[in-house]
């Protein structure tokens, strides 16, 4: 009985097929049985050939053969049944007044050829059809219906009430497409005992048989009255406030807790729910509303285009090769210098492919690589000779602060001549569009890195005037999770047993996560005409020391007493807290609200600027620091380095 079971269970459309087949004959054949008072109820010892004349079983064979031309045309065999939802079902039964009509229709016409012949037959009955359409249509959602059972007995699995005692949090869409995973898979080894949404319209509620027990307040009630053992955050569109308070209290309470990632990530994984949960990270903490982004206009612009992507190994670099590929780019070329983040990134990319069916071409024809530094014109030129690019998003740079001020010729060769280099080539290979990732540490920079960043701005400002070309600069703030930023730092800290060690008490930065900065790269690659800075809105500032007091929280600890905070001093070029335009950058809104825009940004280009880049990059080449802060300062409108270094120390050795 378990094999039949397991064969009904992994049954393929063809045999659904053939049990539709059959089966509409039956209802046919029982129905006309009904009609014509001849039902073995009434007869016992009524025979088929009794309730069937000769006259009777073509025209029954006819309207089954309709029904099911019209099921495969209208796609009920392309879908995969054992894992239906409810849009599927609802396919099925818009299909009831098609099937009535159609039998309706084909049943007079058969009456009309018929005339004369066969008076009196019930299956030239109007009635006949409208019912035989509704009964076969039961039918077909009968037996779909049965699909997902039988699959769910024939499964080894463990009992559903097996698991953690699991309370989720949020009844919406989200929250109960997790529920039915954990109902179906209990390996995930979670057993839903309860839900909380904030909606009161749900209180006292079952979903997917689980009851609603009321909002957050009861929270702590319902942890210690059902004995819940996990709690599951299930809301991609709540605030890091809410997040952030839900993680306290279940911390309190001695609970663990997991969560769903925010809504861009989410859109950025392409995982699915179940697969998707996961411990409450710093990032949910700070999470905001969803950003809202027109992905025709992006996918309009990317589909179908040849795209350079530099420092494509890196944490923004990756997460826009992730994301365009998703709008079907006709290639994309992976340019990094370190071979291992290149390799890793290309190989993700190749398994998405494969994931989504998304490749129209030979994956590796679409998705290239390019091992190469951009300092390297030589090489820049052959990537560009090799893919033609239609547009370039430019996020390779140096971007740690203290390295930088120890190593400024190395920030000015890369963040610099790198970018000049790329230029260069955009202009002889006449790309149509340039987005070039900046920092607001570009302005008014204390740093050689921040400096260096604001130079490069210039340069793609320069050469999209002179161009009349739509080469764009976007600024945002730090991203959370990228290679350098404070969070995996604060991490080591902890699994170390602290202390964690933070510059200034005062010390704030602003913060996106790299699914979102990407997103308005993307936006801001669409809005941008030329020659423009755009800014992104990144919320309120946040200060470090509030961010290491949840990292400490969420990692189980108590601030101070098991894992303290040590302040160490402002580093050499760090400020206390970031500004996010230039004096005389008059700021616009644009069409996406969390997007700026500097209309006048080109307007204060130092005249000689080529020429000051090219003493700089030759000082870098030169190693001779003392001019190097000086052509800054001389560009750089407010840098001031932190000291000029002694004469002794004029001269890096390579």
């Amino acid at each position: 009985m378990h094999v039949l079971l397991d064969k009904l269970a992994k049954a393929r459309n063809r045999h659904l097929l053939l049990v539709d087949t059959l089966s509409l004959t039956a209802s046919s054949l029982g129905l006309l049985a009904v009609i014509k008072d001849e039902s073995p109820l009434n007869h016992p010892m009524l025979t088929l050939s009794t309730i069937i004349g000769q006259q009777d079983l073509f025209p029954v064979l006819l309207l089954v053969g309709v029904s099911l031309l019209l099921f495969h045309f209208r796609g009920v065999y392309r879908v995969y049944w054992r894992y239906a939802r409810l849009d599927d079902l609802m396919r099925l039964a818009q299909l009831v007044p098609m099937v009535m009509a159609a039998q309706l229709v084909v049943l007079t016409l058969y009456n009309q050829v018929m005339a004369g012949q066969a008076t009196g037959n019930p299956l030239l009955e109007g009635r006949f059809a409208l019912l035989n359409g509704l009964i076969a249509c039961c039918l077909m959602i009968s037996t779909r219906l049965m699909l997902p059972w039988l699959d769910r007995q024939t499964q080894d699995l463990p009992p559903v009430n097996q698991g953690q005692r699991a309370l989720v949090i949020g009844a919406g869409s989200a929250g109960t497409a997790l529920v039915l995973a954990m109902q179906k898979n209990p390996r995930l080894g979670f057993y839903p005992v309860a839900f909380l949404d904030d909606d009161a319209e749900k209180h006292g509620l079952e979903i997917c048989g689980i009851p609603v027990l009321g909002d957050r307040s009861y929270l702590a009630q319902v942890i210690r009255g059902s004995e819940i053992q996990r709690v599951v955050i299930a809301m991609p569109v709540a605030s890091g406030q809410v997040i952030r308070e839900l993680a306290h209290e279940c911390t309190r309470l001695g609970v663990r807790t997991t969560s769903l990632p925010g809504v861009a990530e989410l859109l950025s994984s392409n995982r699915r729910l179940d697969t998707s949960l996961r411990e409450v990270q710093i990032e949910d903490l700070l999470r905001r509303e969803p950003i809202s982004t027109d992905t025709e206009q992006v996918f309009h612009l990317l589909r179908g285009k040849r795209i350079l992507i530099t420092g494509a190994g890196g944490s923004i670099g990756s997460e826009l090769c992730r994301q365009i590929l998703q709008c079907q780019p006709a290639a994309i070329m992976i340019l990094g210098k370190g071979e291992n983040s290149v390799f890793e990134i290309q190989q993700e990319l190749l398994q998405l492919e494969k994931e989504q069916l998304i490749a129209t071409l030979n994956p590796r024809e679409r998705i290239q690589t390019f091992i190469a530094d951009i300092r390297n014109i030589d090489r820049l030129d052959l990537a560009f000779q090799t893919i033609q690019p239609n547009i370039i998003f430019h996020a390779a740079a140096h971007k740690h602060v203290p390295l930088m001020e120890h190593h400024s010729p190395e920030a000015i060769s890369s963040n610099i001549q790198g970018t000049w280099n790329l230029l260069k080539m955009a202009e002889r290979y006449d790309v149509g569009h340039l987005v070039m990732i900046s920092t607001d540490k570009a302005v008014r920079p204390t740093s050689v890195m921040g400096a260096t960043k604001r130079v490069a701005e210039m340069l793609v400002l320069h050469t999209a005037k002179r161009l009349n070309k739509p080469y764009a600069v976007v600024r945002f703030g730090n991203v959370l999770g990228s290679r350098g930023s404070v969070i995996p730092t604060f991490k080591k800290q902890i699994a170390r047993g602290g202390p964690i060690t933070i510059t200034h008490p005062e010390v704030n930065r602003f913060f996106m996560t790299i699914p979102e900065a990407v997103q308005l790269v993307l936006q801001a690659a669409v809005i941008g005409k030329g020659g423009e800075v755009m800014m992104l809105k990144m919320g309120a500032a946040v200060k470090i020391v509030d961010l290491a007091k949840d990292l400490i929280r969420l990692s189980g600890y108590e601030v101070d007493k098991e894992i303290p905070i040590v302040f160490t001093g402002l580093r050499p070029g760090e400020k206390l807290y970031e500004e996010l335009f230039l004096p005389g950058e008059h700021y616009d809104p644009t069409e996406h609200e969390k997007i700026l825009i500097a209309r006048n940004a080109s307007a204060s280009l130092p005249k000689d600027l080529l020429l000051t880049v090219e003493a700089l990059c030759r000082a870098a080449r030169e190693n001779d620091v003392i001019t190097i802060q000086s052509r800054l300062q001389q560009l750089v409108l407010g840098y001031k380095p932190e000291k000029i270094l002694e004469k002794a120390d004029r001269r890096i050795s390579a």
